[in-house]
């Protein structure tokens, strides 16, 4: 999660600026030092009253006006906020200095060139870990388990020299200090939290990988004759190794290879490593299914529901409940439960981004998230849990196909279950192809579809057939070849519009009329009585329904 986190004891304001320092943040104005540690990180909303963790780090989106600097901090400080992050470079005036040294709200900044996702994504592995559960944080060789950038910094102590950690992928995991010293090529990898692909071409073409995965020693790599931009500085890697399994790897950059020690230090630090990479896993797997469980027994209601709404951070809180599922035609098995475990990872960090209490977690095949709403703000709260998850889906794109279904708002944890039912209605309308386009809906928005579809189960479980006009079409047209169920539903769709039907079936008018002349005659059907046509309709979209 990104904003609804608990943290150790040592994550303190100055502990994150020693990380992310000279990379990703600046202190501007304040004192860094600020003792206690970040209660968790939160992003402004200036159309949302903030709720925010105690001794937050707030991340200032789209605030550059001095006025609201001021506003903002004198506001954070009745909230006792740790500090204010504003995107580089930030003007310093008098009566934002004045307002710093009032509140005692840090002022910091973040660097050109990285993205909120970023320094929200670096915030998550530095400081956070899931609060759903009371265990007491572990420890590895003297290092907080799982604690990746106080490795990183360990390693670095040991080599002298400025490390990353990276996944398989060339992900970023976690950084050391003095990333000064590296060269540009570090600093963009940093801040995109990814080697850039230029640089992973070139080593990949040198063959650096093949030999790094396949070496259980560091593999030294020389800066190239005609390197890409900003690869000035030579590097050792080696793999990080649980077994067979190749976790990921360790980054130093260095100006010559390293000494027999260093190189030694540096091979017993790829096995801590892996520990910490296994104890990351193993954690987020169990605080997932943690998570999970808690989230899925408040939906179901009953006496448990308000004890896991607790532990979720949401006890006596209105909440609107999200049903996202992603939508598989034609993939295969493995890859659908893929997407649909990170979408739901993908809504549990945006939705945190949004409200520093959100919960979501996969709960079957459908992630349901819960977002706290202000009281005596429903349809509010629907319209900004909308907003919400169209931001979301735009966010993901058409890569992984998705759609939200949204219910009303649960004011207690005895509403939960008809909330998640509504949502779970509106959801299922989508998933069947009959939301108009839709990709969010409120079930509001696709209610009578939603009955439709529950009367279709109704039908098919009492197994009940067309009878009247409708049993006698559908005879005549299976034993004729004839057209007249597509006529009389093309022209019940129509409103008895005889162009329009015509069209929409691709006869020309007047073969239309003959149709409807001979629908009448076949199938004993008054096209003048209302209740006949009504009858017609509800028989032809629920008792036999479209077969395309």
């Amino acid at each position: 999660m990104l904003v609804s986190v608990n943290l150790r004891p040592h994550a303190s304001l100055g502990r994150v600026l020693d990380d992310l320092g000279g990379t990703l943040l600046d202190l501007v104005l304040g004192d860094g030092e600020r003792p206690g540690g970040i209660g968790g990180v939160a992003i402004h909303d200036p159309l949302d009253e903030p709720a925010l963790p105690q001794h937050a780090l707030v991340l200032g989106v789209g605030l550059a006006d001095d006025g609201e600097v001021v506003q903002q901090l004198h506001s954070l400080a009745r909230h006792d906020a740790a500090g204010l992050v504003l995107r580089a470079p930030v003007t310093v005036t008098a009566a934002i200095t004045a307002a710093v040294e009032e509140t005692g709200v840090a002022l910091l900044s973040l660097a050109r060139g990285a993205s909120w996702a970023q320094l929200a994504a670096m915030l998550r592995s530095l400081l956070a870990e899931g609060d759903v559960g009371d265990a007491q944080p572990e420890t590895l060789a003297g290092l907080p388990s799982g604690d990746l950038f106080a490795v990183a910094n360990a390693i670095a102590a040991l080599i002298d020299a400025p490390v990353t950690i990276e996944d398989r992928r060339s992900r970023v995991l976690a950084f050391s200090g003095r990333q000064d010293e590296a060269d540009p090529s570090r600093v963009e990898t940093i801040l995109g939290r990814q080697v850039p692909e230029r640089f992973s071409r070139m080593l990949a073409d040198r063959g650096v990988f093949r030999e790094l995965y396949r070496s259980e020693q560091p593999v030294y790599v020389d800066r190239p004759a005609e390197s890409p931009d900003g690869f000035m500085i030579p590097r050792v890697a080696v793999a990080v190794r649980a077994g067979d399994e190749v976790l990921g790897s360790i980054w130093a950059a260095v100006s010559e290879p390293l000494t027999p020690d260093r190189t030694q230090a540096l091979c017993d630090a790829a096995r801590l490593v892996a520990l910490h990479l296994l104890r990351v896993r193993a954690g987020a797997d169990v605080e997932r299914r943690l998570r999970a469980d808690l989230l899925s027994t408040a939906l179901e209601g009953g006496a448990a529901a308000r004890e896991a709404l607790s532990r979720l951070g949401l006890a006596d809180q209105p909440v609107v409940v999200l049903a996202l599922a992603v939508l598989g035609t034609g993939t295969a098995d493995a890859e659908l439960a893929a997407d649909r475990q990170r979408l739901s990872d993908g809504l549990a960090m945006h939705l945190s981004a949004v409200h520093p209490r959100c919960a979501a977690a996969l709960v079957g095949d459908t992630a349901y998230g819960l977002v706290p709403v202000t009281r005596d703000a429903d349809a509010d709260g629907e319209r900004r849990a909308l907003r919400i998850a169209k931001d979301f889906l735009d966010r993901v794109g058409e890569r992984v196909r998705a759609v939200v279904g949204i219910g009303p708002v649960a004011r207690s944890a005895a509403e939960l279950p008809e909330a998640r039912g509504s949502a779970d209605r509106a959801l299922r309308v989508l998933r069947s192809g009959n939301g108009a386009g839709r990709r969010v809906a409120l079930l509001a928005d696709v209610h009578v579809e939603a009955l439709l579809l529950e009367l279709q189960d109704l039908v098919a479980a009492r197994g009940d057939r067309p009878t009247g006009p409708v049993a006698r079409l559908l005879d005549y047209d299976a034993r004729h070849h004839a057209h007249l169920v597509e006529t009389l539903r093309a022209w019940l769709d129509a409103f008895g519009d005889v162009i329009a039907a015509s069209a929409a079936v691709h006869v020309h008018p007047n073969t239309f009329r003959y149709r409807l002349r001979r629908l009448a005659e076949v199938g004993g059907f008054d096209m003048t009585d209302p209740e006949a046509r009504f009858a017609a309709m509800l028989q032809l979209r629920v008792v036999a329904p479209p077969t395309t």
